[in-house]
């Protein structure tokens, strides 16, 4: 695995796109004070995903985008692609080719790209883990930095031995295990936490629970006892029914005789007054008899 191509559009001094071929072996960039060297190596820890502004000798990341010259237009972005030389495999990809691409807009949005496909950086530094690839690695020494690590105390110098064995991409991996562990640990006191809770509420369930069913057998209970009263009732009521009915008929006979006697006597009283009109006739007749006599006695 080696640096095969560097390209680099609108980063810092790059306002055209430019390619740098790099062969294996040794390579050197050379060329003279402000032509730009130290952006490449700025583009090359930018593109493994630097994140400080200050590293990239700026104020902030939307420093880095071209800002154009009294000949040429600024660009609304920076591009940096690092193509990687991958036919050993020593990057865990099914590609001979490796594209890392990093870019960023004057809106504050940025995105990674991994031949082309957009990926997270996470997913960047996961493949270039052990390889010696990286921001802070020793493969990537700007200026004044040797002179830090020669320098540096025995535990800083350490680091940079480790990350040439390989082993910082263990001890990465060690350190993500660990936090998964600990969010692991984390969520089970919380789900501790939640099964104490259930428990509680399955107890006052249980409890609620117990009440409706003695609930259910009473208002059963209720339901059969209002039913048997109601079936009593409701034979008292048809008991009584059907002695009024027996009244009724009674009543209607009664009430068939008592008319038939009322015309009887309708009748017989009509023969009286009859009778007695015949009686009054008689004793007009009779009076005027009476009238006669006298009238001739006198």
């Amino acid at each position: 695995m080696y640096l095969k191509k560097l390209t680099i559009f609108g980063f810092k001094s790059f306002g055209n796109k430019t390619e740098l071929i790099f062969e294996p072996g040794v390579t050197a960039i050379v060329g003279p004070n402000g032509c730009g060297k130290s952006n490449i190596s700025d583009s090359i820890k930018w593109v493994l995903g630097e994140q400080s502004a200050k590293e990239l000798r700026g104020s902030k990341m939307e420093d880095i985008i071209f800002n154009g010259t009294d000949d040429t237009q600024p660009v609304n972005f920076a591009e940096v692609s690092l193509t990687l030389s991958n036919k050993d495999h020593s990057l865990p990809v099914d590609y001979d080719e490796v594209i890392i691409t990093r870019r960023v807009f004057r809106s504050g949005e940025s995105e990674y790209l991994m031949n082309k496909t957009q990926v997270r950086l996470k997913d960047i530094m996961s493949v270039l883990a052990g390889t010696g690839i990286g921001v802070s690695s020793y493969s990537v020494v700007e200026q004044g930095r040797m002179d830090r690590v020669l320098s540096a105390r025995p535990e800083d110098r350490r680091e940079i031995f480790e990350e040439a064995s390989g082993i910082t991409k263990f001890k990465a991996q060690k350190k993500e295990a660990l936090l998964k562990l600990e969010h692991t640990e984390n969520n089970l006191i919380r789900l501790a936490d939640i099964v104490n809770e259930v428990r509680r509420q399955i107890s006052s369930i249980e409890r609620q629970a117990s009440k409706a069913e003695r609930f259910r057998i009473e208002f059963d209970k209720l339901k059969e006892l209002d039913e048997k009263l109601g079936s009593h009732e409701y034979k008292q009521l048809k008991a009584q029914e059907s002695g009024i009915r027996t009244d009724v008929e009674n009543l209607k006979q009664q009430e068939g005789h008592m008319s038939l006697e009322l015309n009887l006597q309708q009748d017989e009283l009509r023969l009286h007054r009859e009778k007695i009109h015949a009686l009054d006739e008689q004793v007009s007749e009779t009076k005027a008899g009476v009238v006669d006599i006298t009238n001739s006695i006198d």
